[in-house]
């Protein structure tokens, strides 16, 4: 009795379990025997309705959690320093790349044998 309501799965195995009764007792379609129904629809049924009852758990639960507000104290005001020179002033470039090798420029060759 209990196994419906944790899971889609146990919802799916009570139905396999209880197929014929499902089919004779509590399907809509079991005046239509052309339809072969045989109790898929009470299953979409209690399948949606499973759903549901976790979308609006889910819901409450979203509504319900706490916010948190992040917040950053003004930091200190940035001042630059009263002497600039410029790269101009001083002969020198405003920055220098450093050499950069790559190991992957080196071309490795195959092993001779």
């Amino acid at each position: 009795m209990l196994l419906p309501s944790f899971s889609p799965l146990g919802t799916i195995a009570y139905y396999q379990l209880n197929r014929d009764y499902i089919a004779k007792v509590l399907c809509e379609n079991r005046d239509k025997p052309q339809l072969h129904c045989d109790g898929k629809c009470y299953l979409a049924k209690k399948l949606k309705a499973q759903q549901d009852r976790q979308d609006k758990e889910t819901t409450q639960l979203v509504k319900s959690m706490p916010t948190i507000t992040l917040f950053c104290d003004a930091l200190a005001a940035f001042e630059f320093a009263p002497e600039v020179t410029t790269p101009a002033e001083t002969g020198t470039p405003a920055y220098v790349l450093p050499s950069y090798t790559s190991f992957l420029a080196v071309q490795h060759q195959p092993p001779r044998a």
